[in-house]
C-alpha cells in the first residue's frame, strides 16, 4: 500500500502550488511530493517549503518514498527524531519524575545554548534525553561510563530505527562528556554546559551561593559562549 500522503488519488487543488525562489524571487511550481526543485530563472535548487517531513523522521522507507533526500532534509530528519527519543525515554522512566524532569531541563538548555553554537543540534538533544539513563547505569568508573553510553544509545536508538551514524554520534557525545574540555566537539561542550546549569540550578535551590561566588563557579565550569549566556540569564537574573 502506498503512503496516502504521496498517493495522487488523495490530492486536491492544494497539491500544486508556487513558492518564491530564495535567491531571485522567481515563482517555482511545486507538487506536494517534490522534496526539492530547481528555479528555472537562476538555477538555484531549494527544498519544498510546504512539505511535511514529519514521517521521514522515523519511516525506514523515507528515501524510497520521497526520492533522494536533500541535505536539508537529512538534518531535519534527525532533528525530528529527537521527539520520538523523548517519548521513549519517558516511557522507560515511567514514574521516575525526577529523572524525567532532569532530561527535559537538559534538553531545554541544550536548545538554548545551541542557538549560539555550531554543530549538530539533534545529536546534542538526543544525548541530553539519554544522559540521565546513562548516569543511572554507570557505576562511576570511566570504563563503566563509556560502556553505559554505548549501550544506552544502542538500546534506545536502534529500537526506534535510527541509523548507525546517528547511534554512533550520540554514543560518542555521551561517552566524551565524562572528560569534556575546551577542545571537545561542540556537541559535547553544549551538553556539558547544559548539565552544569542544571546542577547549579539545583544547588541554588537547596544551598544558594551569593552572586559573586556563583559567578566564580560559572567562570570555571562552562565551555561555550552560549552556556555562559544561558547561565547568566537563568542563575544570575535579578
Amino acid at each position: 500500500m502506498r503512503c496516502p500522503g504521496q498517493d495522487t488519488q488523495y490530492w486536491n487543488s492544494k497539491a500544486i502550488y508556487e513558492a518564491k525562489c530564495p535567491k531571485c524571487g522567481n515563482p517555482v511550481e511545486f507538487f506536494k511530493d517534490d522534496t526539492a526543485r530547481k528555479c528555472g530563472h537562476c538555477g538555484h535548487r531549494f527544498v519544498n517549503p510546504q512539505m511535511d517531513f514529519g514521517c521521514a523522521a522515523y519511516c525506514p522507507f523515507a528515501e524510497q518514498c520521497l526520492g533522494t533526500l536533500p541535505p536539508e532534509l537529512v538534518a531535519q530528519k534527525d532533528n525530528l527524531f529527537k521527539d520520538r527519543v523523548a517519548i521513549e525515554v519517558k516511557r522507560h522512566l515511567k514514574t521516575d519524575f525526577k529523572r524525567i524532569g532532569h532530561a527535559s531541563r537538559l534538553a531545554r538548555y541544550v536548545e538554548r545554548i545551541q542557538k549560539r553554537e555550531q554543530g549538530n543540534p539533534a545529536t546534542a538533544l538526543i544525548a541530553a534525553y539519554l544522559l540521565p539513563i546513562v548516569a543511572q547505569a554507570a557505576a562511576g568508573a570511566a570504563e563503566d561510563w563509556h560502556r553505559a553510553a554505548a549501550a544506552t544509545a544502542g538500546q534506545f536508538l536502534s529500537k526506534l530505527g535510527a541509523g548507525e551514524n546517528l547511534i554512533t554520534a550520540v554514543a560518542e557525545v555521551l561517552a566524551a562528556l565524562a572528560s569534556a574540555g575546551p577542545q571537545a566537539p561542540v556537541e559535547v561542550r553544549v551538553l556539558h554546559d547544559a548539565e552544569a546549569i542544571v546542577r547549579l540550578e539545583d544547588q541554588q535551590k537547596t544551598a544558594p551561593l551569593p552572586a559573586d561566588e556563583l559567578q566564580q563557579q560559572l567562570s570555571g565550569a562552562l565551555l561555550t559562549d552560549g552556556g555562559r549566556e544561558a547561565a547568566t540569564a537563568v542563575l544570575l537574573k535579578p
